[in-house]
């Protein structure tokens, strides 16, 4: 048997969770170091995969199967493809810095009076940040419907408690209900993933029941040969019941109203891991399963998705201008973000969905390096709010100059990596529904809107005296933000690393739901014109 390469993969961070977890509480340094460590070995074997990941071989590679449940034809199998190695790769990727970021975050506050002392269990809080990496890894593993279930709805747990015990500290020490709104919306994560998990739950029991087992390579082979006994009717259940489940994860509109309430209250390390990391998994399975699984019924939804990720793109960022708080601003222009996403998967087109692809792993980056500068921007003021910055670009050169690359890649100017995937979804809606994609552009007018004066009000103008002292990055947060930055650049530049890997697995999809891409009409009339002549 070859080395199980995935399972090692998945199983480093999940073994240096139970690990830090086990660190002493007064060997606090010790704990950051030993989770810090296991993000890299975790990255490490990440690369491995991607080096020995082929993008013109087998579908999935790298693939284990052993029996698990047989009596219920429950299999550990896991595969990847293009995808799924990209993924994997951005999570891998984004973990060492998400833990250099909150270095300081949960260690104990220092307390005016006994009374109001807390103590943060620093050990917990990267245990935690390693557990999701774990699951996160071997949701985009699983080719086993029933076992990417497990973990999609496992990896929620340690998210209610990042988001509930480790809240944002410039809010804790300035308002008295902070600990109320943390749980405030901790649980309206929680419930809002749970829902979409149960009814999720009655989906995948009822493809049991339709195909016999929970193997998505054998119901695909099943399907192609005729011998998969699927209503037209249940197929379109079924496929809702999925749907409405990675809506929820992605946030499409309407379902979205989770995100800027877990995001403003979490510290801006955790805020990265909700909106770079977990959110992808409900994307990524829209692709794997909802078109893998249900072709025929993702064909038939295409409209209303359509028009539902048309009104995330615009509903985001028009709300995310009118945000004076940060972290919701930055939460608002994910929810836009995630609808060009969504609108590129179901375009149907090879664009669209090479885009959208493409578009996962940029918006992890872009999102990651604005973020993490904006929360050391926030440690240093003690303030989320836009009102209380202003000349921060005078006293602090280097943070307001990375903030600024990270809005510019957010609003996806040329040169830096989100404009190529943006580029493609666009060019990919318009080429099978122009009227979306002519709409749709409305969300990059906005997005420069908000970026821009999110920069202006922050970091231009009088100096306010609150700001006069304020510190310049550190090494360590300098460290975090340059790789991001760097990658952004890249990327940009150059995407062909990540075209030729997310393009194979991109045509697989396509074959999937049984479409190509629409010729271009111009073309067909110059031919026409030609054979006239």
């Amino acid at each position: 048997m070859s080395f199980p390469l995935l399972t090692v993969t998945a199983a480093v961070p999940a073994v240096g969770a139970v690990l830090t977890a086990a660190v002493p509480a007064a060997r606090r340094t010790t704990a950051k170091w030993l989770a810090l460590l296991v993000s890299l070995a975790t990255l490490a074997l990440a690369v491995l995969v991607a080096v020995r990941f082929e993008p013109g071989g087998a579908r999935y590679q790298l693939t284990e199967s052993r029996a698990w449940i047989p009596d219920f034809g429950v299999r550990y199998e896991l595969g990847v493809d293009g995808i799924g190695v990209a993924l994997i790769a951005l999570t891998a990727l984004l973990i060492p810095f998400v833990i250099a970021a909150g270095w300081n975050d949960a260690d104990p506050l220092e307390a005016e009076s006994p009374a109001d002392s807390r103590w943060r269990p620093t050990q917990g809080f990267f245990a935690l940040i390693l557990l999701v990496e774990a699951m996160v890894i071997i949701s985009f593993e699983a080719t086993d419907v029933f076992l990417f279930y497990i973990f999609f709805e496992a990896m929620l747990i340690p998210m209610y408690f990042l988001i509930g015990g480790f809240g944002d500290r410039a809010h804790a020490g300035s308002d008295e209900n902070a600990a109320a709104q943390r749980s405030y919306a901790a649980v309206k994560f929680l419930l809002y993933n749970l829902v979409g998990g149960l009814i999720m739950l009655a989906a995948v029991i009822g493809l049991y029941v339709v195909a016999g087992n929970f193997s998505l390579q054998e119901i695909a082979a099943a399907r192609a040969a005729g011998t998969l006994d699927m209503s037209t009717n249940v197929e379109r259940l079924l496929f809702l019941g999925f749907f409405f489940a990675f809506a929820v994860k992605a946030p499409l509109w309407p379902l979205h109203t989770w995100l800027p309430n877990a995001m403003g209250e979490s510290t801006a390390p955790v805020a990265v891991l909700i909106t770079a990391v977990v959110d992808k998994v409900g994307t990524f399975a829209m692709l794997r399963f909802c078109l893998g699984l249900f072709p025929d019924a993702s064909k038939w939804a295409t409209p209303v998705i359509l028009v539902l990720a048309l009104i995330s793109i615009v509903y985001g960022a028009l709300v995310a201008v009118g945000q004076r708080d940060i972290k919701r601003l930055v939460a608002y222009a994910s929810i836009s973000h995630f609808g060009f996403i969504i609108m590129g998967i179901f375009a149907m087109t090879s664009q669209g969905q090479s885009g959208a692809t493409l578009y996962m792993v940029n918006h992890g980056l872009s999102t990651a390096a604005l973020m993490l500068v904006a929360g050391f921007l926030i440690s240093r003021r003690g303030s989320r709010l836009i009102a209380d910055y202003g000349g921060v670009q005078k006293v602090a050169p280097v943070l307001a100059g990375t903030f600024l690359i990270g809005g510019l890649a957010t609003l996806s100017l040329p040169g830096l990596a989100p404009f190529v995937s943006e580029f493609l979804v666009l060019v990919g809606t318009f080429a099978r529904y122009p009227v979306i994609g002519i709409i749709a552009t409305i969300g990059i007018v906005l997005a420069a809107l908000y970026t821009l004066v999110l920069y202006q009000r922050t970091m231009t103008g009088p100096v306010k005296e609150e700001v006069r002292t304020m510190k310049d990055l550190r090494l360590r947060e300098v460290l975090v933000v340059a790789p991001l930055i760097a990658l952004l650049i890249a990327l940009g530049v150059y995407p062909k690393p990540l075209t030729e890997i997310v393009n194979p697995a991109v045509e697989h999809t396509m074959s999937d739901v049984h479409q190509k891409d629409p010729k271009p009409e111009v073309a067909v009339e110059a031919k026409n014109g030609e054979a006239a002549k």
